[in-house]
């Protein structure tokens, strides 16, 4: 039975290096074959809306077509 990794971020792109921590480690997992899931709650939702942090979105936007699901 395959698992499936879910990470939760809550905290602002700004301020913290969370989102690029959480990038990277859902890159490493899908390229290892798991299941990924991105949970976004309070500030965490500014790292997946489109003009905050472009180089963030385009690098979820790659995670997501190789199978990372985001819900908020």
């Amino acid at each position: 039975m395959q698992k499936e990794i879910a990470m939760f971020l809550t905290t602002t792109p700004y301020t913290y290096e969370n989102t690029h921590t959480i990038i990277k480690i859902a890159d490493a997992a899908l390229n290892k074959g798991h299941k990924v899931r991105l949970i976004t709650s309070g500030d965490g939702v500014f790292s997946i809306v489109k003009g905050q942090v472009p180089q963030a979105l385009s690098a979820l936007e790659d995670l997501v077509g190789r199978g990372l699901k985001v819900d908020i």
